[in-house]
């Protein structure tokens, strides 16, 4: 995403950042506000949240252009509803603790 977006307004980066949860695994989070919403999302945030475990990223929540809300979990691709970052940080957390246990 380039740092600039429409009629000159900058995107902001609210969160980049990168947490341990083993040995061998860490979620990474890059969350941005826009100016307007990604084409696909009806919000004004463009983000990644990543499971990475053993090198490999096992589950991905993200809001490409022209998919929207969507999340990757091994090779399945579905999309998700996008209400509010609190929301999606739980979800996320959720699937990240069931596929750790």
């Amino acid at each position: 995403m380039g740092d600039v977006i429409k009629n000159n307004m900058e995107a902001v980066l609210i969160e980049k950042s990168r947490t341990a949860v083993s040995d061998t695994a860490f979620f990474e989070t890059v969350l941005w506000h826009v100016p307007i919403p990604v084409p696909g999302s009806n919000h004004r945030f463009k983000y990644r949240l990543a499971l990475i475990v053993n090198g490999e990223c096992v589950m991905r929540y993200d809001n490409e252009r022209g998919k929207g809300d969507h999340r990757h979990l091994g090779d399945i691709e579905e999309p998700i509803e996008f209400t509010t970052l609190e929301a999606l940080f739980d979800a996320f957390q959720a699937d990240m603790e069931r596929i750790l246990a």
